[in-house]
């Protein structure tokens, strides 16, 4: 049965008891996620699924948990779409993959793990029409490859070039090189290794996107603008891969890298080429990783500013002992809270003058509720749920930084301290505990910060520059 009554996942988040719940991300009452998964937007709704334990808020015996909207600002909770099947090939979880359509029926491909320390596998299920019921028959589309350089692999991504479908997969080899695996996929049901695609051994890859493994690689399609136009260069690709190193343990020193490129076609196999050409990291923050970027519209010549999103990418911000000064949460708080993770908002990917753009997607603003400051210079309080935009002069400010504090007197938090230009902007979401700044032009950056009893946000900006602030609230 399909017409499940569905709950408000942000409504119920409202009355959540802990003052650390963030209220405008969608995410369970209880129990850990991790990363989201298995994006998509089909038959006019956007789904996303993201890895759970619904029984405790530690990472463990993974399955997929499942949000939904129309809208991107009202989202439902569905039943767990995924759950290891004692024996079969996820028996000790259903970890990351992707949803796609296979001749019109939602299908899910992701990494299975028969047993705790056994290698990965591409296992497929398939969903109902509005992908709230799954059947798991333990098809397995791909195993470990026969490649003795490949010790680890995980996380497949489908991608379409030139009208045939692809999956790659992110890997670790016995040399300590990151690699991708490629597959020809003309049937999900059975996928075709080609071999290693790209590796750390590449220049550019080994500048920005250092890792032992890459794990969630992902790979889209956006426009090129310049100056906030189109460019006649029409379009380019996005690589994107979390940087994963021995002993990481969630807190993943390297964060998540990309690399900007271009795809053609092998002059003799016809096999899709990656050649990149630039990179950088992909959040600026130490609590972001595993984002899942989906394919909404091919980027053309004809793409122009403000069109709707060739890609939208969500990320996850995991619980933290405090970094960079920041007040953490220790294991026996994150049990006694119940809950683990949270899901950024909706971002939109783009590329300007050869930079990754990371903005909010367009449909947040939604959220803005009554005004609480506007055209404001020096300081201002702000309450726990909460947006900014700080607008930089014409011309630049004399001296000092944005700055966003937690508390005050001995026990403030600097949560995030930044510059701003003249005639730049950055807009700061404050849900809880979770903080993204995004910047004009620029990549977002993700924070996690846990306010004590009666602390309050204290909003400084530097002389030249004003900042506009908003209540947020669920609208009707």
């Amino acid at each position: 049965m399909t017409d499940l009554a569905l709950t408000s996942s942000l409504a119920m988040a409202a009355t959540h008891p802990d003052p650390a719940f963030p209220r405008f991300h969608p995410r369970p009452a209880q129990g850990w996620i991790n990363d989201p998964n298995g994006i998509s937007y089909i038959n006019g709704r956007y789904h996303v699924f993201f890895q759970y334990n619904p029984d405790s808020a530690r990472h463990s015996q993974i399955q997929w948990g499942h949000v939904s909207s129309a809208d991107l600002v009202h989202w439902e909770e569905h039943p767990v779409a995924l759950s290891p099947q004692p024996g079969g090939p996820d028996s000790a979880g259903c970890w990351t993959g992707v949803v796609t359509l296979d001749e019109g029926v939602p299908t899910a491909c992701y990494s299975g793990i028969k047993d705790h320390g056994g290698h990965s596998q591409v296992v497929i299920a398939r969903g109902s029409s509005d992908l709230v019921t799954w059947k798991q028959d333990g098809h397995v589309a791909a195993s470990m490859p026969a490649d003795p350089l490949v010790t680890a692999v995980r996380d497949p991504f489908i991608f379409h070039f030139n009208g045939a479908r692809y999956a790659m997969q992110g890997a670790g080899l016995s040399d300590g090189r990151a690699a991708l695996l490629l597959y020809t996929v003309d049937s999900l049901d059975d996928w075709h290794y080609q071999g290693i695609w790209l590796t750390t051994a590449d220049p550019v890859a080994a500048a920005h996107t250092p890792a032992e493994i890459w794990e969630c690689p992902q790979l889209v399609q956006v426009p090129v603008s310049s100056g906030g136009s189109a460019s006649s260069g029409g379009s380019t690709w996005v690589m994107m891969f979390s940087l994963w190193l021995s002993g990481d343990d969630h807190e993943h020193a390297n964060g998540v890298g990309h690399l900007i490129g271009s795809l053609t076609a092998d002059p003799l196999t016809g096999l899709p080429v990656f050649t990149p050409s630039s990179g950088g990291k992909s959040d600026l923050g130490r609590d972001f990783y595993a984002p899942q970027m989906v394919q909404l519209s091919y980027a053309s010549a004809g793409s122009a500013p403000g069109s709707a999103p060739a890609a939208l990418l969500w990320g996850w911000a995991n619980e933290g002992p405090g970094r960079d000064g920041r007040r953490g949460r220790t294991q026996e708080e994150i049990d006694d809270a119940g809950w683990s993770g949270v899901l950024t908002h909706p971002r939109v990917v783009s590329v300007a003058d050869g930079a990754l753009v990371i903005s909010p997607a367009p449909e947040i603003p939604a959220y803005r509720g009554g005004s609480l400051a506007v055209g404001t210079v020096g300081s201002v309080s702000l309450p726990a749920f909460t947006e900014v935009l700080v607008k930089g002069g014409p011309s630049a400010p004399d001296a000092g930084a944005v700055e966003l504090m937690l508390g005050s007197g001995a026990d403030a938090q600097v949560v995030f301290c930044g510059s701003i230009a003249a005639g730049e902007e950055l807009r700061i979401f404050i849900d809880a505990s979770l903080v993204e700044v995004y910047r004009t032009g620029s990549v977002a950056t993700t924070l996690r910060a846990y306010p004590a009893p009666g602390e309050q946000w204290q909003l400084t900006v530097p002389v030249g520059a004003t900042a506009n602030a908003w209540e947020l609230s669920l609208p009707a």
